[in-house]
Parts: structure tokens; sequence; C-alpha cells
């Protein structure tokens, strides 16, 4: 146990440190952007993040993963706060941690493995494009030295690992564009252009002000259901693609309950849902966040900067924030899938473009891997009824038909349209031994077959000895 504490917490701490600063940097803007999304005041976000993120780096399943509010889940909830007002969005929110710990509970983790490679390339390079979308609204109305600032933090991102990589490049880029702006005064745009951070409204525990009833409930709970299943499948994609890039494994029955407690204290404090971020986790991962610690130190660094440092806050440019999530975007698209995309089968590759069309098109994530697991689902489907073999045999007066394959709703009709029903053979036999038979259409596919070759006079057998076709 000590030795699983150590590894987890003290393991890397110069790197998890400066990861967490680094990464606190990204998620400053987005914490805002997301709360101008729920339509509530920026401090409900801010407060959420840090709430989060102090629960996940302590209960959580994966360490160094970013979990705060998120865009995804901020959409669901802008009619519930524009119909019936913020203190249903923290009934809502205590609701989506109660349901996402009872997914972690009754380990629902494992329906993660029903997702294929596919949609999770199509995911990985959705968020990609979707952040890099979100970063262009900074853009407009804005002077040449946006795009010039923009560009100076990414060669700086890129070019001072090159020669010296004691402190993460993109914390020194923003350092050293923060008292760019600073020294050279001018008119970009910082942080506390974007939004007022009014720290008098913070409440560090409060009951939700709604009416205890079922009425309550019903209001609610389709809202907590989706936040749950979004954050759910936003989480838990995000978890699989931090194991493969720290080729590590990790627990997710156990991610989904320390996501289930972060959101439902979060609720208690006056705040929102939330869940995994890919942009904040590759950021930390790739500047060498490793344990908890490094999440621990973003929530750390998130309170302080909003409590004690919001002059400094307020002068960070917008430009340099955006220089970072430019990076975020370039190191979490796929490259190596389009360079050797002529070498993928077609069906993967379609499965891939339209998730991302999906989740591109209506920026609901949820959807997108739902449509690609459907579409997978049938193009598994259609190959393995492509696969059934059945073979006949006719010896003396028995007709003999072998079936190797997997029968259900797909390819049972395949079985029915290869038994001859004319023959001459009074005695038949449906040989199921390397048959596998899934579904009620199946079954009633063979009901039907031996009750017409009955009715044509014939003694019908049929072999199975595997207990689920029996």
């Amino acid at each position: 146990m000590l030795q699983r504490i150590k590894q987890d917490w003290f393991s890397n701490i110069r790197a998890d440190v400066l990861a967490g600063i680094t990464t606190v940097l990204a998620l400053i803007p987005d914490s805002l952007a997301f709360a101008f999304i729920a339509g509530v005041n920026p401090m409900i976000s801010i407060i959420s993040s840090i709430s989060i993120l102090v629960l996940i780096s302590i209960f959580g399943g994966r360490p160094a993963m970013v979990s705060t509010t998120a865009g995804s889940m901020a959409v669901l909830m802008t009619a519930l706060v524009a119909t019936h007002g913020v203190e249903y969005l923290f009934a809502a929110t205590i609701l989506t941690g109660i349901i996402q710990y009872l997914m972690g509970r009754f380990k629902m983790g494992r329906w993660m493995s029903f997702v294929p490679h596919s949609v999770i390339t199509g995911f990985i390079n959705s968020l990609a494009i979707l952040i890099f979308i979100s970063q262009l609204r900074y853009f407009e109305n804005q002077s040449w030295g946006m795009y010039a600032m923009v560009i100076g933090t990414l060669v700086m991102i890129y070019v001072i690992p090159k020669f010296f990589k004691a402190i993460p490049s993109p914390l020194l880029a923003v350092v050293a564009m923060t008292l760019l702006v600073v020294f050279v005064p001018g008119s970009l745009q910082t942080v506390g252009d974007i939004a007022a951070i009014d720290t008098s409204s913070v409440n560090w525990f409060h009951i939700p002000m709604v009416p205890f009833t079922f009425e309550t409930l019903i209001i609610i709970l389709p809202v907590a259901l989706s936040l749950a299943v979004v954050g759910y499948s936003e989480t838990l994609l995000t978890q699989t693609i931090i194991d493969e890039m720290t080729d590590t494994k990790s627990d997710k029955d156990k991610e989904m309950r320390g996501q289930g407690i972060a959101n439902t204290v979060t609720g208690f404090v006056g705040g929102m849902a939330g869940c995994a971020l890919i942009a904040e986790s590759a950021i930390n991962v790739k500047v060498g966040g490793r344990g908890r610690l490094s999440t621990l130190v973003a929530a750390v660094m998130l309170l302080l900067m909003v409590f004690v440092l919001d002059d400094l806050l307020n002068i960070i440019p917008i430009a340099a924030l955006v220089g970072v999530m430019m990076m975020v975007c370039i190191e979490v698209f796929d490259w190596s899938y389009i360079r050797h995309i002529r070498s993928k089968p077609f069906a993967h590759t379609f499965i891939m473009v339209v998730t991302v069309i999906v989740m591109v098109t209506t920026h609901n994530l949820a959807l997108g891997v739902i449509v690609g697991v459907l579409m997978s689902v049938i193009v598994y489907a259609y190959r393995s009824a492509s696969h059934l073999d059945i073979e006949k045999e006719t010896n003396d007066n028995l007709s003999v038909y072998r079936v190797k394959g997997q029968l259900f709703f797909v390819s049972s009709n395949a079985l029915l349209d290869s038994i001859d029903f004319t023959d001459e053979a009074n005695k038949v036999q449906l040989d199921l031994s390397s048959a596998h038979v899934w579904d009620h259409t199946a079954k009633q596919t063979l009901d039907k077959i031996v009750t017409r070759l009955s009715e044509k006079g014939k003694e019908v057998e049929v072999v199975s000895p595997r207990k689920q076709s029996a």
C-alpha cells in the first residue's frame, strides 16, 4: 500500500510539479469558455475545476489525467440553466456524480472495450479539430500582433527543447510572452479582458436551493443522465489514450467512481459537472506529468492564480495560451494514421471518417462514439455473415448439412436458402457442432427448417453439443 502511494504521488515530483503548472495555463481560458457555454458565472466553472482536480487526484483511477469542467458537458447544461436557473444545475451535478459512481461500482468500465480502434482514432482526431476550431474565436478583430505571438509561442515550444529541457517549453513560452506584453505594451487581448473574476461570490459549501420533490427529480434526471453518459464516454476514451501515451494500464471502474465522487462533491460547492479533458491531459503527459501530484499541483496553482495572483493572471496574453492549445492540436492529431491511410482497411477508415464528421458537425462526442460503434457492429455482422460455411453431404438415405460460423439475424437466411426441401433423402441432419447460434432470429430460422422438413415427412436431427446453441 505504501509502495503504491509512493509510486502514484512521489516518484516523479519535479516533473509533476512543472507539468501541473504548465497544464493550468491551458486550463484557465477553457474554464472561462465553458462557463459562457453553460450560461453561468465564470467563477462557477473555475471553482468546479479546482474541486474536480483535487478530488480526482485522490480518488481517480488514472494518475496524471486532468479532469475539470468540459465543453461537451457544458453544452448539455445550457437549456437547464436558461429554463430553471443555476440551482437546478447544482442539483443535476450532484445526481450526475451519483450516477457515475454507480457506473463504476457496477463495473461499467468494461464496456469501453467494445469501442473499436477506428472509433478511438476518430475521437482523437475530432478532439484535435474541435480544439483548433474553438481557438479561432480569439482571432476575431485582432491585429497582426495576435498572429505573430501565436507563431512565436509555437516556435518557442518546439525549439527550446532542442537546447533546454529542464523546464517544459510551453511554460517558458507563456512566461516569455507575458513579459513581452508587460514591457512592450500593445493592444493584445489578455485573460483579464475575457472575464471579470469575482472571488467574493464563492461559497465553499452550498446545498442546492431547489424543492426536494419528485417534480424536481423529473426535471434534472434527463440532464444528469446525459451528463453522466457523455462524461463516461469522454473520460474513459481519454483514459484509453493516456494509457497508450504512457504505456501503462489503469482502472476504468475506479476512475468512474472517482469522477462520481468529484462531481457529487462539486455540486455541493456550487459547481458544474465535469470530466476528463484530452487537451489538458495530453499537455500534462507531454511535459512529463505521470503522477497524481501533477493534477493536485494544477488545482493548487489554479486556486493561487485566482485568489492570490489574480493580477498576474489577468495580464497573461490570450495569444500565448492559444499557441499552447495549437500545440495540443498538433500533438493529439493522429498524423501517422493519415500517412499510412492507404494501408488501412477501407471499412476502418470509413468508420473513422464518419465518426469525425459526426463529432465535428454536432460537437457531440457521445453521439459520434455511438454512431461509430453502431457502424462497427454492422460491419462485423456483415463480415461474420459472409464467413458462414455450409457443406452438404448425401449418403444413402441421409442428407447432412454441416454448418460452420456464426448464426444470427444476418446470416440465418443463408442457412434457410441452402436447405433443399425437395431432397429425396428421408433423414436430414443439421450439424451445428462448429456453429454458434446467437439470437432468437437464428433459433426461429432453425425451427422453421425443422418444421418444413417434418411436414415433408422427413426425420430431422439437430446436432449441437454447445450448451449456448442448445
